[in-house]
């Protein structure tokens, strides 16, 4: 005898289960990503069945909806608000799962008039500009702080009109419409909250492609221009081309074993350690006693200490011709200064 499917409604009752019970298990645990991994896949049983069962039509309206299946509009809504509980590689592929997820129940509450004139005009906005939606404007702050306390008080007054009517429910003698109201209000509390995720979602989904943006650009692009054009018998443009090979890591030995470039082998991991201490300016190769005796050495100090000086050339009486330039010289600077008088120059501060 072949085993009978599950129900809708056993389902339906075990993914909320499952989801409820990742609320008490560490996210880092392995536990939690398979109970994570069967209450998503519960769900999308979930919704395989309600497509194969045609339970919701666009030809209805919210009237026509049995009772029993009005809760069953909310799955694509728990599955999107499931997948953004999860974080990995494939962060960005749960966000577009997400948002599609969002817009399908919306849409599908649209279609039954289940959304309120506000949340219909953010719908409008979303599919007009999905990749840049926010519940408010991004640069006047008071505009976003407005928008934001409304549609706090408004979640806020949703979730005491939803808690009025599961007291109510838990009673015995629970009437239908009461029944049917308390599904509509949990469906409009969970229409106020896509939006919200959807705000999100556009947010961290720029964050994502901008870092991923930055991460590409730091890698160095390698540029043909940067390394010159070289033919196949090792010829190069670059005057320094053998200098760069060496740089760049080249080969150490040949095919039959002859080194190509100096090398010594040493120990990187001791030079790396032994170079984490050290200053970042060269330091001096010799001390100052040292220095001094170099330059005694030289001849460039006296014993004295002090720097030693040329003797004074003697003037050589035997050299006419430099003797007659002497005089000439002389002569000439007499002169100038007979005809410029110290002083005769600064005219500034004569009356």
């Amino acid at each position: 005898m072949a085993e009978s499917r599950p129900s809708l409604r056993s389902l339906f009752l075990s993914a909320r289960s499952k989801e409820a019970e990742l609320q008490h298990v560490e996210n880092s645990n392995s536990a939690y990503q398979e109970l994570f991994q069967l209450a998503a896949s519960t769900y999308e049983e979930c919704r395989d069945l309600i497509e194969r069962l045609a339970i919701f039509s666009r030809n209805e309206t919210n009237e026509d909806i049995a009772t029993s299946a009005i809760q069953y509009l909310s799955v694509d809504y728990l599955l999107a608000e499931l997948l953004l509980k999860a974080y990995g590689s494939n962060r960005q592929k749960l966000l577009q799962q997400a948002s599609s997820l969002l817009e399908s129940f919306l849409n599908r509450l649209d279609s039954y008039e289940l959304l309120s004139k506000q949340n219909r005009r953010l719908l409008d906005q979303y599919q007009e500009n999905r990749e840049n939606f926010h519940l408010a404007s991004t640069t006047d702050a008071a505009e976003r702080r407005r928008v934001k306390v409304a549609r706090f008080q408004e979640e806020k007054s949703l979730k005491t009109k939803l808690e009025l009517l599961r007291d109510k429910s838990a009673q015995s003698s629970i009437d239908e419409d009461t029944t049917r109201q308390l599904y509509f209000t949990e469906l409009e509390l969970f229409a106020n909250q896509s939006f919200q995720s959807l705000d999100m979602i556009v947010q961290e989904s720029l964050i994502l492609l901008q870092a991923q943006s930055e991460s590409q650009s730091s890698h160095p692009i390698l540029d043909i221009r940067e390394n010159g054009r070289s033919d196949s018998d090792g010829y190069s443009e670059r005057l320094d081309g053998s200098v760069s090979q060496i740089a760049r890591g080249g080969p150490l030995l040949s095919k039959e074993g002859r080194p190509l470039q100096p090398f010594t082998i040493t120990d990187k991991r001791s030079q790396l350690r032994q170079g984490v201490f050290q200053p970042g300016h060269n330091l001096p190769t010799m001390t100052i006693e040292d220095y001094l005796e170099e330059e005694k050495r030289r001849g460039g100090i006296g014993d004295d200490g002090g720097e030693r000086q040329k003797p004074p050339v003697e003037p050589d009486e035997d050299n006419i011709e430099l003797a007659d330039q002497e005089t000439m010289k002389a002569r000439a600077w007499d002169e100038y200064t007979e005809a410029n008088p110290k002083g005769s120059g600064n005219t500034l501060n004569r009356g």
